[in-house]
């Protein structure tokens, strides 16, 4: 039986660094934004429903999806954010599930779900680790590490589930506002605590 963690945290929180990192130590880490790109790459279903549903303007003229095309059409469109997650997330799931099935038996599975509590899919593990960042820290490397504006990083975190509700849902907390080398340390000791033997307290209650 696998130990399930979901991982999750805003844009630029070092999610990523905290993934990496359980993957180095030895994690299973299926990420949801490499399955979602992989699901509709050329010539999959996938890729043919959101044609489908949204017009070969999403379409680069090699065949691949316009992610920046898509991007606009979505962003401010709920409706039109709704079609698409209905098409991508059961494909998504469907891969992860099978990627989590081929894993060796123990093993900890850590999902790297960055929309975790905006598809309400907490409840679903047996823990939940959030990364979590100051607002205004993230504006700052929003802006020094992609050179984005102000207000389209405010925009952006905006989009996303609040700190709060994120916080709301955690098991585990990695606070990240200090160095990498910081924030690696906190998720050593994360892996030391979830791999002890005989303090893994079975699934987890739905917040």
């Amino acid at each position: 039986m696998h130990r399930r963690i979901a991982l999750t945290g805003g844009i630029a929180s070092g999610k990523s660094t905290v993934s990496g990192r359980l993957a180095a130590l030895g994690a299973v880490v299926i990420d949801s934004d490499l399955l979602a790109r992989e699901v509709v790459a050329p010539g999959t279903p996938g890729l043919a429903a959101v044609v489908e549903a949204f017009g070969p303007q999403v379409l680069t003229s090699s065949g691949d999806l316009d992610r920046p095309a898509l991007g606009r059409l979505v962003f401010d469109d709920a409706e039109s954010r709704r079609r698409l997650e209905a098409i991508l997330h059961p494909l998504v799931r469907r891969r992860a599930a099978q990627i989590e099935a081929e894993a060796p038996p123990g093993s900890v599975v850590v999902h790297d779900i960055p929309l975790l509590v905006e598809a309400g899919l907490a409840g679903g593990f047996d823990r939940v680790v959030v990364v979590d960042v100051d607002p205004q820290l993230q504006v700052q490397r929003l802006h020094s590490l992609r050179a984005m504006s102000e207000a389209d990083a405010r925009s952006r975190i905006a989009a996303q589930a609040s700190r709060e509700q994120r916080l709301a849902v955690a098991d585990h907390v990695l606070v990240n506002d200090g160095s990498v080398d910081e924030l690696l340390a906190q998720v050593d000791r994360l892996w030391v605590e979830i791999t002890r033997a005989g303090q893994w307290p079975g699934r987890r209650m739905s917040h």
